[in-house]
């Protein structure tokens, strides 16, 4: 713990150096088609679907309003962390890298599935499309992937596969792995998330939800605390840097990411758990889910 201290006071002491060090480094926004495209196609869908939706809605359309809300609060999260100059500043600081990665996986992620956007994203195809889509979400393969366990699973081995420091090292280097690295976070993210969102609402799959949120604040904080704790930088590619473009040492950005990691990363599935639980033990037979 004192090496953490340490650790911290230099990064909060070396802050000013920013002003700097800061002109060394091109930090802008991320315009790149590979981003953007899958983005605003997400969006165009949604809004087409929503439209179809809308008219078809009579009664329903306070829901769907309330629904489109979500998506479009977890859609801007999404873009402004892929898009916004976060996403470059990450890769020059492993702190502003791990922010990133919570707003992806954690309020982004959570309001995309808890908007419901499947049928509205569906409804946003051509007719033939929408016909030969919609099966996929009835396959065996499908309800097996957003089971509680598997999903919670898929996210633990995900987030402990990318923070091994090789494969890290790898996704900081080629642009091509760190695609990767955020279509898994983000893929299984938003399985997880539906996952314990399940609208079934009966009492033992509602508490099978709050443990699954719990063990992975566990994970999570857990690793985040290994990080925060190291003696040592655990990344060659941010250890290579010496002073981040903020004025830190590697070691004490690393300690602030594991920091962000630990405590309102793990604070989030424990509330999210908590609340979980606590649905769960309002009525006996069933609890309510999100609209």
């Amino acid at each position: 713990m004192r090496r953490l201290s340490a650790g911290l006071f230099t990064a909060l002491a070396a802050t000013p150096a920013a002003a700097h060090e800061g002109h060394r480094y091109a930090i802008g926004w991320t315009l790149s088609p590979d981003i953007l495209i899958p983005l605003f196609l997400a969006l165009i869908l949604y809004l087409v679907g929503h439209a179809r939706l809308a008219n078809r809605a009579g009664r329903g359309r306070e829901r769907l309003a309330a629904r489109r809300v979500r998506f479009l609060a977890g859609w801007a999260i999404l873009a402004g962390a892929l898009v916004s100059p976060l996403h470059e500043a990450g890769e020059v600081s492993f702190t502003l890298h791990m922010v990133e990665h919570e707003l992806i996986m954690l309020p982004a992620a959570l309001l995309l599935v808890a908007a419901r956007p499947g049928a509205t994203l569906m409804w946003g195809l051509p007719a033939p499309l929408r016909q030969t889509f919609a099966p996929v979400v009835r396959m065996p393969v499908w309800r097996w992937l957003s089971g509680a366990l598997v999903a919670t699973a898929l996210q633990g081995l995900a987030l402990i596969f990318w923070h091994l420091p090789a494969l890290f090292d790898r996704a900081l280097r080629v642009e091509g792995w760190h695609v990767v690295q955020h279509l898994s976070f983000i893929t299984t993210a938003l399985l997880f998330w539906h996952a314990v969102l399940s609208e079934s609402g009966r009492r033992n799959e509602a508490l099978l939800a709050a443990l699954c949120l719990f063990a992975t604040s566990m994970l999570g904080g857990g690793l985040g605390a290994l990080m925060a704790l190291a003696g040592s930088p655990w990344y060659a590619s941010y250890a290579a840097m010496g002073l981040t473009p903020f004025g830190m040492t590697p070691l004490a950005d690393q300690q602030l990411a594991g920091l962000v990691m630990w405590v309102p990363g793990g604070l989030f599935h424990l509330a999210a758990a908590l609340f979980a639980l606590r649905l769960a033990l309002a009525q006996p037979q069933k609890v309510s889910t999100i609209a």
